[in-house]
């Protein structure tokens, strides 16, 4: 073989692959866009946890996640059957490259930053304010807002929490470096409940505390991080995830869900 045919070889194997690459990326080695003729992949965490996705297992469609998942392939015309799980890192999802998957969803907030390497849709939830306490701790039972005004509470310098409480509750939190400084002072009795987000708040709950609890969510106010889904970038199925998401909202579909999944499911009850 001479050199000329060498190169001439290896220009053109690399020009393949790179087509092939471009293609995987955006989701659409298939006539329908998909990584898969006629499925819809989607990825979430290894492992994931309730309350969005129970029991690790998102087939099952229990979880606000999960459940959102199936919800958005029906629209898309999707029979549950046709949905394929796969497991992800966050990193990996959010990083520019080829995906093996057509959505991934994991609690990930809609940042103009990550836009640039993926697609990321809509929004399918707006974080709350929640209360993380313990369950031997006063504020455990405190459902209303004028009950839990009475209590003391913690929350992290920085955070967003900070000025909810004041308008919500209508008290000055005590402020600390972190929220690892705030768990601490849970735990030694300093605070009765934490203020943060929700998500943070099961986080706490679950992993940190040993006898932990999220007792209450804050009335949602549309201020918090937008959660969406991501899709590889310039993805065709991203205008039909927002196309879905939209008749989702509109039909009442997400409000329902949310209110099943992260609140009746998990015993939080909306502060009133």
């Amino acid at each position: 073989m001479t050199r000329s045919l060498r190169l001439t070889l290896a220009v053109a194997t690399a020009a393949v692959a790179a087509l092939a690459l471009s293609a995987c990326s955006a989701g659409s080695s298939s006539a329908d866009g998909t990584v898969t003729d006629g499925k819809l992949t989607i990825a979430t965490g290894q492992p994931a946890y309730a309350p969005w996705v129970e029991d690790d297992k998102p087939q099952s469609g229990k979880g606000f996640e999960a459940a959102v998942a199936y919800a958005v392939a029906k629209e898309m015309g999707y029979a549950k059957s046709d949905v394929v799980w796969k497991r992800s890192t966050f990193d990996s999802a959010i990083a520019p490259g080829p995906k093996d998957w057509d959505l991934n969803i994991q609690q990930f907030s809609i940042d103009v930053k990550r836009k640039k390497a993926v697609d990321m849709s809509t929004a399918y939830y707006t974080t709350t304010q929640a209360v993380v306490t313990t369950k031997s701790s006063k504020a455990a039972d405190a459902t209303t807002i004028s009950a839990l005004k009475q209590d003391a509470i913690g929350v992290a310098a920085g955070s967003t929490s900070i000025q909810s409480v004041k308008d919500v509750l209508g008290v000055t939190p005590q402020v600390f470096n972190s929220n690892d400084d705030a768990v601490l002072a849970l735990e030694s009795g300093q605070i009765d409940a934490i203020i943060t987000d929700l998500p943070t708040a099961f986080y706490m709950a679950s992993a940190q505390l040993d006898d932990g609890t999220v007792s209450a969510q804050f009335p949602a106010d549309g201020s918090g991080d937008q959660f969406g889904f991501v899709l590889p970038k310039g993805s065709a199925l991203t205008s039909k995830v927002d196309t879905a998401l939209g008749k989702l909202e509109d039909d009442g579909t997400l409000e329902r869900l949310q209110t099943k999944w992260l609140s009746s499911e998990t015993g939080t009850p909306v502060l009133k």
